[in-house]
């Protein structure tokens, strides 16, 4: 399946545009973020916190242009998304005035 990085992570795993990741069984957020830092662990920690797993503060998630960053992170995600036709995005949020 297809995964969009912000570029600082993108930077950090030393990829380019999208990735791609397999994901055995459901496709969860949860499954997806665990493939990604499988398949590139300098990610770990970056995404979610390293004992909790909880997503980091400046991170949300978008899938089919929805805001799952507050969903349960067990929770199937789209098929478009499962499938490939869309990607899950990992957006850097910004804050300051």
């Amino acid at each position: 399946m297809r995964v969009s990085l912000p570029t600082h992570l993108k930077t950090l795993a030393h990829v380019s545009g999208e990735i791609t990741v397999d994901v055995q069984g459901e496709v969860t957020q949860r499954s997806v973020i665990d493939a990604v830092e499988a398949k590139y662990p300098m990610l770990c920690g970056t995404i979610r916190d390293h004992v909790t797993k909880k997503r980091r503060a400046f991170i949300r998630f978008y899938a089919c242009e929805e805001d799952l960053s507050n969903e349960p992170m067990d929770a199937p995600l789209p098929d478009a998304v499962a499938s490939g036709t869309e990607p899950y995005l990992v957006v850097g949020a910004m804050a300051g005035g």
